[in-house]
């Protein structure tokens, strides 16, 4: 569940011999589409343009070692090029589930803790990046190893959601009275509403493999989000999340801008576009 590089799939080969099949999580990050942007570079080369749904035939980035997803790619290699074994290789998208050390829920969850009563939504709440709960992926675990095979499947929740139904299913869960409003937004990245979902065209995984080797998703993200909140809530209680979600943390911008918002708030309604 945590093999990031060769170097953990190097730790899997050597044990292999002792077990009948292995399942590794690697990352739909790995995608690229044909001028070869992905999601690792989006900031600075452009958000990369994927058909709706992405297969599992979709180009990847190169096996290498300069990014997350090169490291990735470099893992599966090893494994699928040098297993004795079946390798079952796991594409998820935005993982999701209580206890994470990177819950994007936090974007939400804070802000209403914070009692902001408006809470601005990139590309006017639309974006869709699809969202993997880690209920579902433990079930494709279970269907891989009972039917045990070389393969690499996508693992995603059943619908991709939007920002705006995904902040929806939270403030629900929660009892939020504030407003979402919508931000035209017309650049990447997005200036103001700008969650860790928020991207300009949509990242939609295509689960049939999974669904016809005879996976059934246990669970929605509407359905599994509300122990995620409480589980941020007694967070919320206390002081220094940046300690409890390091990866969060490390975002290369304020999550919790709220003077910008703030700001933006404070124009007239026909100027919410940025």
């Amino acid at each position: 569940m945590t093999a990031y590089s060769p170097a953990e799939g190097r730790q899997l080969l050597d044990v292999q011999s002792n077990v009948g099949a292995l399942v590794v999580v690697s990352s739909s990050s790995v995608y690229r589409d044909t001028e070869g942007r992905t999601l690792d570079e989006a900031a600075q080369n452009g958000f990369p343009e994927l058909p709706e749904p992405i297969a599992e035939t979709q180009p990847t980035v190169a096996p290498g070692d300069a990014t997350y997803s090169t490291r990735k790619v470099a893992l599966e290699h090893l494994l699928l090029d040098k297993a004795t074994i079946p390798v079952t290789v796991l594409r998820p998208p935005a993982i999701h589930g209580p206890g994470s050390i990177h819950p994007r829920e936090w974007w939400f969850v804070k802000r209403i803790l914070d009692g902001r009563q408006a809470i601005p939504l990139a590309y006017e709440g639309r974006s869709r990046f699809h969202t993997s709960s880690v209920l579902n992926i433990a079930e494709l675990v279970r269907v891989a190893l009972d039917r045990s095979s070389t393969r690499i499947l996508n693992i995603a929740d059943p619908v991709a959601l939007s920002v705006a139904e995904v902040g929806s299913a939270i403030a629900r869960h929660i009892g939020y009275a504030g407003r979402f409003v919508p931000v035209t937004s017309n650049t990447f990245p997005a200036k103001i509403g700008r969650t860790p979902w928020s991207v300009p065209r949509p990242f939609v995984l295509d689960n049939s493999a999974a669904l016809a080797l005879g996976f059934v998703p246990v669970t929605t993200y509407p359905e599994a989000v509300g122990a995620i909140c409480d589980d941020l809530a007694n967070v919320g209680a206390s002081e220094g999340w940046q300690a409890r979600f390091p990866i969060l943390a490390s975002y290369p911008y304020d999550l919790f801008d709220y003077s910008a918002e703030d700001a933006f708030f404070e124009r007239p309604s026909s100027a919410f576009a940025v």
